[in-house]
């Protein structure tokens, strides 16, 4: 339950961030934020697999395109193209999530998020400007990929050293 409240926490900040300091923190969000909610959502999998998983995670993500959209309502090209990129990229990385359950979990976790990195990357400035960017969709990615990594890394150092308490 905490998890999806941060999962949920993190979308809201980043979409406040952008709203109150534009362009320039797309690139901190990208990297603390956006990071953040790929490698949740992998944790998130985790602990719901089994218990109702695409309901309940289908749930979270209509759940934060929604916020993404009333956040951004002011700007309606760029709330629908949030929506939109965060919903797919969220499903793509459940799905490569998923499809990898086999394998450890730094593996499962970093393949999955770079695949989510790449969908959210290419949608959102392609669909909020009209016209791709490839300097924006790289530095995004880049930046997204190594912030999931990184707290990736971190969740399963937290969770493993809850394991011994």
């Amino acid at each position: 339950m905490i998890a999806s409240i941060i999962y949920l926490m993190a979308i809201v900040a980043a979409n406040l961030t952008l709203l109150y300091f534009g362009p320039v923190a797309s690139i901190y969000n990208a990297f603390f934020l956006i990071g953040l909610d790929l490698a949740l959502r992998d944790k998130l999998h985790d602990e719901w697999h089994g218990n109702q998983l695409w309901l309940r995670m289908g749930a979270l993500i209509l759940t934060g395109s929604m916020i993404t959209i009333v956040l951004n309502i002011d700007a309606l090209t760029i709330a629908i193209a949030s929506a939109v990129a965060f919903a797919v990229s969220a499903s793509g990385d459940g799905l490569i999530y998923h499809l990898l359950k086999n394998r450890t979990y730094l593996l499962r976790s970093n393949s999955s998020n770079v695949v989510g990195a790449a969908l959210d990357s290419l949608i959102f400035p392609t669909l909020a400007f009209g016209t791709l960017m490839p300097e924006i969709v790289l530095g995004q990615f880049l930046a997204k990929t190594l912030g999931a990594g990184l707290w990736s890394i971190l969740l399963l150092r937290l969770r493993n050293s809850m394991s011994y308490l």
